[in-house]
């Protein structure tokens, strides 16, 4: 009995910041899916983040705002269990390997983009299918996937292009999440340390000051590759069956030849919008989920 005790005491430190990681994340989708669905549409060429929000209103109701939202919270079951978990993981074998001094913030860094590329690679297929799940009203009718939630799409992908499908765009997918977790969770740590070490704020303004700080930098790194995984994601061959890229590199040359360096920042306001409280509602939540812990001894 006292055997199968430490076990579970023993198991629990280790997955707890997964877990931690993936409810986090789960809560923070489920507020921010419908200004994620007019980021997506806006880099499709929709127009106008008012333009759209109104059309969509207009022509597919509110039900439209959450089109893909199993498969977002799929996305977060996967890729934020997976890189916030690694990621705390990560810093605190290296605070250990510091004789527990803070780490600084190129390791924070090194860590983050660690975190994102496990992340990324474990969410991809996820990604994929939410990716398609919210462009696929865009298309033409003829072209449209008519999938029914998450799971369907990845069945779907599976079966009609091969199980290695799932992880189509993976690359540009994996470079975009080493971007974002870079800024976003290095940020984080180096702001918590800065606000209540220097300035001498108490908890809650400093998590909501670290959020702010992460949020931005988050939104700020990763959109230009964000951009390309879109499009690399969303691509329909052509009447000979040829795409319009032929990878995530030809894709960023096209582009800037196309529309100058601005173009990667196309809806930036919005993704923004977007980035910047879901990290926030992201770190808040994990605070939350941590003292609630800590309550019940956990």
């Amino acid at each position: 009995m006292g055997e199968e005790k430490k076990t579970k005491v023993a198991v629990w430190p280790t997955i707890k910041p997964f877990v931690n990681g993936g409810v986090s994340g789960m809560l923070a989708t489920s507020v921010i899916q419908p200004i994620d669905m007019i980021k997506v549409r806006i880099q499709l060429g929709q127009g106008s983040a008012a333009h759209i929000t109104t059309t969509m209103l207009k022509n597919e109701g509110v039900a439209a705002f959450y089109k893909g939202l199993s498969a977002g919270l799929l996305r977060q079951a996967t890729y934020t269990t997976a890189r916030l978990g690694s990621f705390r993981i990560l810093t605190n074998k290296a605070i250990e390997a510091n004789d527990g001094k803070p780490l600084p913030l190129y390791q924070k860094a090194l860590c983050g983009l660690t975190a994102g590329a496990i992340g990324a690679t474990v969410g991809s297929p996820a990604d994929l299918a939410l990716i398609r799940m919210q462009a696929d009203a865009t298309l033409p009718a003829a072209q449209r996937r008519h999938y029914t939630n998450a799971f369907h799409a990845l069945f779907r992908i599976s079966k009609d292009e091969g199980v290695l499908a799932l992880w189509k765009g993976a690359g540009p997918t994996v470079v975009r999440a080493m971007a974002l977790n870079m800024g976003m969770l290095a940020s984080y740590d180096q702001s918590v340390e800065f606000f209540r070490d220097n300035v001498g704020l108490g908890e809650a303004a400093t998590v909501v000051g670290a959020s702010s700080v992460s949020g931005f930098f988050a939104a700020a790194c990763s959109l230009p590759f964000d951009y390309v995984k879109t499009q690399i994601q969303k691509m329909q061959p052509d009447a000979e069956g040829k795409y319009p890229y032929t990878g995530s590199l030809d894709c960023a040359v096209k582009t800037l030849k196309a529309g100058g360096p601005f173009k990667f920042y196309t809806g930036f306001p919005v993704y923004c919008i977007r980035i910047a409280p879901h990290v926030m509602m992201t770190w808040i939540f994990l605070n939350q989920i941590q003292k609630l812990e800590k309550s019940y001894g956990l």
